[in-house]
């Protein structure tokens, strides 16, 4: 970060990790952020037995399976976020956040995908929570929704170019009605955009070993970063002209890129 200018965050979370130290060794080794997803916390709470003592008071209680998920949830991203808090303050708003995802069932469910993100957000209530909605047709509306309604949100599983231009639409849509609605300062509005690197190679690769010609099997490999340089040349160009600078001057905070799925998923890269 300090050389770079770029902000390393943290794509796991569990809470053996947050009683161990573990996460904050990984903020003092330069994390600037943390994020989360359903299959992360799956996998946390069915290996691990640091959930087993509140989960098992929570079925006592009456209280059912899901219910108790989101509690063991909002708990470990309670943690994190006060983790993370110093971050956030000395960094004015721009890292230090900790990103809880919406469920999956509400992908295709834009109104769904409205409450859930609307609650989690109210029911956190920190100034450095991301909820996080994925990019599908669904969920691009229920962003600018989010964020006209001044919640800061993480738009993940992007994987192509033309979703991610919806996306930042939505975004600086989304600001512009909270302006019409009244908001006269946008800086304490957050957002990333998650766009995913190496799964499209993974779908890419897969299209050219059909093909099977020499040429074909030469761009293995090549597809998904040059898509991730391509998305960074939009990014540049939409924050930018007068209709950013015009939200800009209003504190308006560009929705950064945050390059998702950077490790390789073929062993032979």
């Amino acid at each position: 970060y300090t050389e770079q200018g770029q902000s390393p965050w943290l794509d796991n979370l569990k809470r053996a990790w947050l009683q161990s130290g573990e996460i904050q060794s990984w903020i003092d080794r330069g994390v600037r952020g943390i994020t989360s997803n359903p299959s992360i916390f799956q996998k946390a709470i069915e290996t691990g037995v640091e959930y087993d003592e509140q989960f098992g008071e929570l079925i006592r209680s009456g209280t059912d399976v899901t219910d108790a998920y989101w509690k063991l949830v909002t708990d470990d991203i309670e943690a994190a976020l006060a983790l993370l808090r110093p971050v956030f303050d000395e960094s004015d708003g721009v890292d230090g956040h900790v990103s809880v995802e919406v469920a999956p069932s509400l992908a295709h469910d834009t109104l769904g995908t409205e409450a859930a993100a609307r609650h989690l957000d109210d029911l956190i209530d920190e100034p450095n929570l991301l909820v996080k909605i994925p990019a599908t047709e669904a969920g691009v509306p229920a962003i600018r929704t989010m964020i006209g309604e001044q919640r800061s949100i993480n738009v993940t599983l992007i994987f192509s170019l033309e979703r991610y231009a919806a996306v930042m639409e939505a975004y600086i849509g989304g600001l512009e009605d909270a302006v019409a609605a009244g908001a006269t300062d946008l800086s304490h509005i957050a957002s990333v955009a998650s766009f995913f690197i190496s799964r499209v190679d993974t779908e890419v690769d897969k299209r050219l070993d059909a093909v099977g010609t020499p040429e074909a099997l030469a761009l293995r490999g090549k597809a998904a970063y040059i898509q991730g340089q391509l998305a960074y040349e939009m990014f540049r160009e939409t924050f930018s002209g007068p209709r950013w600078e015009a939200l800009e001057a209003l504190g308006a905070r560009v929705q950064r890129p945050l390059w998702a799925s950077t490790s390789t998923k073929n062993p032979a890269y």
